[in-house]
């Protein structure tokens, strides 16, 4: 992720952004400066690779053909729209719902689409999760979210990141059920030492995991998060996928460097 440019967004509150380019220049991604908000890291493209890719195919990323584009999804939490839009970068969802209660990063989002072209393909809605999963109950077929993973009154976080990094992971995972149409899939990343927390709020809500992959910075060092794909219904059926290193002696691993290059 290189720094292109800064500059002032002009639809909305003003505020200094930083104009990146992902997947090798091919997207467009207005965010916050460093130190002025929460900006988009490595966990988000992750999160829509893992979503762009459904069971059998193994990697994190189809290269065996198309990847098959879900309706209607939804990404709760979306900040300034990273994870919808790789998903449309990827081909894997034909329209995305981008949710976010936060004014500056809600604009960003839009403008975002805009750059890229997307207008058309997605929403922004400025808003609590909840009551927009209230509004439009059952209509995903898709769901991602890189939920807050601070508890509210736990640990230290600096205040441009707070709204991002601090919540209740059980409002997300409600609203992500509430959300979920019949055989909807719902795709979270969240750090791997608190995996069992999110399980077990994912239970409560119905909702069982079906998919779950360990992604490691390096092979000698336990997994850093782990990205789950669960669905309602009965429990059972879980896959464990091979685990994703994201660097080895050289740098990148291939399989990230593909990711972060090309999509």
């Amino acid at each position: 992720m290189a720094t292109v440019n800064g500059g002032v967004l002009d639809d909305g509150p003003a505020f200094e952004a930083t104009q990146d380019a992902l997947f090798g220049g091919s997207l467009v991604l207005f965010q916050p400066q460093r130190g002025a908000g929460y900006r988009t890291n490595v966990d988000a493209l992750l999160l829509a690779g893992f979503a762009a890719t459904p069971l059998p195919s193994p990697g994190l990323l189809r290269r065996d053909g198309p990847v098959k584009a879900t309706p209607f999804a939804f990404d709760l939490g979306a900040g300034v729209g990273a994870v919808g839009l790789a998903l449309l970068r990827f081909g894997a969802a034909r329209r995305v719902v981008f949710v976010e209660i936060d004014e500056g990063a809600a604009a960003m989002a839009r403008r975002n689409l805009d750059a890229n072209g997307w207008t058309d393909r997605g929403e922004v809605v400025r808003g609590d999760v909840r009551d927009v999963a209230r509004a439009h109950r059952g209509e995903a077929t898709l769901v991602v979210c890189n939920p807050p993973y601070i508890a509210p009154g736990r640990g230290r976080v600096a205040p441009a990141q707070a709204r991002a990094r601090v919540g209740d992971l059980g409002t997300f995972i409600h609203a992500a059920r509430q959300l979920a149409g019949r055989r909807a899939r719902v795709c979270f990343v969240y750090p791997a030492y608190e995996l069992a927390t999110l399980l077990a709020r994912l239970a409560v809500e119905g909702l069982h995991a079906k998919r779950v992959r360990f992604v490691y910075a390096s092979a000698k060092v336990p997994a850093r998060v782990a990205l789950v794909e669960a669905q309602a219904g009965r429990p059972g059926g879980l896959v464990i996928q091979p685990p994703l290193i994201e660097r080895d002696a050289r740098g990148y691993t291939p399989e990230m460097e593909s990711l972060l290059a090309n999509g």
